[in-house]
């Protein structure tokens, strides 16, 4: 390529450049997405929660969930109802348990190598505390799991609690 013709083209570039700038064109607008989500329930109602979520866990499963419920079934339900569920969740053993879990460790054999979820015993209490309430699932003998739509509810639980 000669100089003059590279000269040429910037030139041609100035000019192209000089006529987009004389016509007040500017990039366009970036949209105020952000409650995307959340314009989006509003569409479809005007008194609900909405929880959603695409993960992929570092054992390369993928999950897409998502799950709405208007709030008035939620105010008139019995809360206590759900206090067992909650409750497997309030102890550090088993949520360090969901974790270990989730990022791949699956028989109780690996499960007992961490020395933070205490002797044997005590880890399988732990497990059947979580298994009662839903949140493991036995895949198979000494095999765990949780179980596909528990997932994005448990992030959900713990991006809420995050702060």
């Amino acid at each position: 390529m000669t100089d003059e013709s590279l000269a040429d083209r910037v030139a041609a570039l100035e000019r192209r450049l000089d006529a987009l700038e004389s016509t007040g064109a500017a990039a366009p607008p970036v949209p105020d997405d952000v409650f995307w989500a959340l314009d989006g329930l509003k569409a479809r109602t005007d008194n609900g929660v909405l929880f959603t979520g695409t993960v992929e866990l570092p054992t390369g499963e993928h999950y897409d969930w998502q799950y709405g419920t208007p709030v008035p079934a939620l105010l008139e339900a019995d809360w206590s109802a759900w206090a067992d569920r909650l409750a497997a969740l309030g102890h550090p053993v088993r949520l360090r348990l969901l974790h270990r879990i989730l990022t791949g460790a699956r028989t109780t054999a690996e499960l007992a190598d961490d020395e933070e979820l205490g002797t044997t015993g005590q880890l399988y209490h732990h497990l059947r505390h979580l298994v009662a309430a839903g949140w493991l699932q036995s895949a198979a003998r000494g095999r765990y799991a949780v179980p596909p739509e528990r997932v994005v509810p448990l992030l959900v639980i713990l991006s809420g609690v995050r702060t």
